[in-house]
């Protein structure tokens, strides 16, 4: 199916719709990729826009200490930190997971670049929509620096010893584990067991980005185990998915299951609040009323963040 167009004029209605919102994935500098913004100049320009905050995200580098600058510098704006676990961090590092727990962490995101499978930015894998930390990982692989993928399960298919033991961690300081790059089943284990574990912060991360490419109804069961369902802007934008197979999925899941973030940043996409407010737009055109907007960028995402 071919994407709809985004709306690139966001309404009055729109910007109303997510005052007081959470982009819960954005991709800003100081970062190895050449970002479009840095994470201070962006806490002025979410505070300009009425936005309450972000959190930090990179592939490579914990950001709970850039992100206790980043909100006491901009008053008004909150600023949260996360963690990745690729192999920059160890991994499936309960040490690191721990650490960035002390240190104020609020998501925790499952190997994302580093996952088995995750093909984009190996030697072997996919050369078709590549994100731009691909080139990174292809250049780490050059050198010879390419450690093997990892994987969250072990050969029985339940948690591995490592998995489990970091979403113990994360529940211990109630962080939100969020299911990054990781394929269907292991979400699907990693949401099950996480909440047998007692977790109740769970997301799914960007379910139609294309290592994922969650249907609608893989949607609704994760739902119904308890996880958010995080749509991301640049998915869509960028034609690796259907505007419409998104809307169909919010609407089978629910609003009030769902969270709507950017994952921008990049120099060659919009500014992040402007793709905050076009994806508003986008999901007012299509029929979604502001309220329910409001439940996905306000209401969730604070029920996660604060």
């Amino acid at each position: 199916m071919t994407p709809s167009a985004t709306n690139l004029n966001p309404t009055d209605q729109a910007w109303k719709a997510i005052e007081g919102g959470y982009d819960l994935q954005v991709h800003v500098a100081p970062d190895v990729i050449e970002r479009r913004v840095d994470d201070l100049d962006l806490a002025v320009e979410f505070l300009g826009k009425g936005l309450k905050g972000f959190v930090l995200k990179s592939h490579y580098f914990p950001t709970a200490e850039r992100a206790k600058v980043v909100t006491k510098a901009v008053p008004g704006i909150a600023c949260y930190g996360a963690i990745t676990l690729n192999h920059s961090i160890g991994g499936l590092n309960p040490v690191a997971v721990e650490l960035a727990g002390r240190s104020g962490c609020k998501i925790v995101w499952m190997p994302t670049v580093d996952a088995a499978n995750e093909t984009a930015g190996r030697p072997d894998g996919t050369k078709k929509h590549l994100p731009f930390w691909a080139k990174i990982q292809l250049e780490l692989a050059a050198t010879g620096i390419s450690p093997a993928p990892m994987t969250v399960l072990g050969e029985d298919g339940r948690l591995n010893l490592a998995a489990k033991t970091c979403l113990e961690l994360i529940g211990k300081y109630n962080m939100v584990l969020a299911t990054g790059h990781l394929g269907r089943t292991e979400i699907a284990t990693l949401v099950r067991e996480g909440r047998e574990m007692g977790l109740r912060r769970i997301l799914v991360t960007h379910a139609e980005f294309p290592s994922q490419s969650l249907s609608a109804d893989e949607q609704v069961a994760l739902a119904d185990l308890g996880a958010l369902i995080e749509h991301c802007f640049t998915t869509m934008h960028t034609g690796k998915a259907s505007w419409d197979d998104v809307f169909d999925a919010i609407r089978k899941v629910g609003p009030d299951r769902c969270v709507i973030s950017t994952d921008l940043g990049q120099t060659i996409n919009p500014p992040v609040s402007e793709g905050f407010a076009m994806f508003a737009q986008t999901l007012l055109d299509a029929g979604f009323t502001a309220a329910e907007v409001t439940r996905m960028a306000v209401i969730n995402p604070v029920s996660l963040v604060e």
